[in-house]
């Protein structure tokens, strides 16, 4: 699963879901939290289970916290149509993740699901709570990334999420490197904040950059136009494909522990750093040309 860029989508706006299925997102998130009003919860949930119905192992949705009265109702009705991903939004520790997992165990046995076929995603930074313990490693096999919610986090304390000149307020930033680190520790993905403006394409391109310089694998999205800014930020050139899959040749490929390429020694560090990039690279992304090294 390629989390570059995860759009969001009302689950009952039909039109939106089916706009956001072919706008080439590498994810599409069916969200049954906040964009959609209390009264409408349970129709929204029947019209997310048979979206993923039509589509199973494709699409991630996002369920309503746990502590709210809709959050078994959703896991039921949604691990038995077989999502590609429970998205957990308003995680608060490692024991919600735990919790999750095993409730996705006994629906995934009890609707005929194969074992372990339905993967999570944490929003793991949306309340100070959530702060407080970020050990994820370990948990659950399930996981697959931990995602970073500014907006929410912010309200939680009280403050705005961004300064004029449009970077994160100190506690808001903590909480991101933080977040990055827990999902290192995890090793799993990390994914950031969505970009809160769509008509601010520029502020969009320096934001993703500045994430994918920092360590993140994908972005958030709110709007079908942020996605080729946002794929492209998070797609490695080719030279940079090439030499990843050098060094997995010279040091996988030959059980070396230590290697020279391009007249630089290579270790266990580089041929951990190649996976990830291999793991970023579109299919059929030229690489294997010698004169693409870098």
């Amino acid at each position: 699963m390629r989390l570059r860029s995860l759009l969001f989508a009302p689950a009952d706006a039909p039109r939106k879901v089916e706009k956001a299925i072919g706008s080439g997102a590498d994810g599409v998130i069916l969200d049954l939290e906040d964009s959609v009003a209390p009264a409408a919860k349970a129709a929204a949930r029947d019209e997310a289970a048979a979206a993923v119905r039509a589509r199973p192992g494709d699409l991630i949705v996002r369920i309503n916290p746990r502590g709210t009265a809709w959050y078994l109702d959703d896991l039921a009705a949604l691990v038995a149509a077989r999502p590609a991903a429970i998205l957990l939004p308003k995680c608060t520790s490692p024991a919600d993740l735990l919790m999750l997992s095993g409730q996705i165990d006994v629906l995934e046995a009890a609707g005929g699901v194969p074992a372990g076929s339905v993967g999570v995603l944490l929003l793991a930074t949306e309340t100070a709570e959530s702060l407080r313990d970020m050990n994820y490693a370990g948990v659950s096999p399930r996981l697959r990334a931990l995602c970073f919610g500014a907006e929410d986090l912010s309200a939680d304390l009280g403050i705005s999420p961004r300064r004029p000149d449009g970077r994160l307020a100190a506690p808001v930033a903590a909480a991101r490197d933080r977040l990055l680190i827990a999902a290192a520790a995890a090793g799993v993905a990390a994914v950031d904040t969505p970009f809160p403006d769509p008509r601010d394409p520029a502020g969009l391109q320096a934001e993703t950059e500045a994430a994918a310089a920092d360590g993140f694998s994908g972005k958030l999205c709110i709007h079908p136009g942020q996605l080729e800014a946002v794929t492209a930020a998070f797609t490695p050139p080719p030279e940079r494909v090439a030499w990843a899959r050098e060094v997995v040749r010279l040091l996988e490929g030959s059980g070396a522990g230590v290697a020279v390429l391009d007249g630089r020694m290579i270790d266990i560090a580089h041929l951990k750093l190649a996976r990830r990039v291999l793991a970023m690279a579109p299919e059929g992304q030229p690489g294997d040309r010698p004169g693409d090294r870098q």
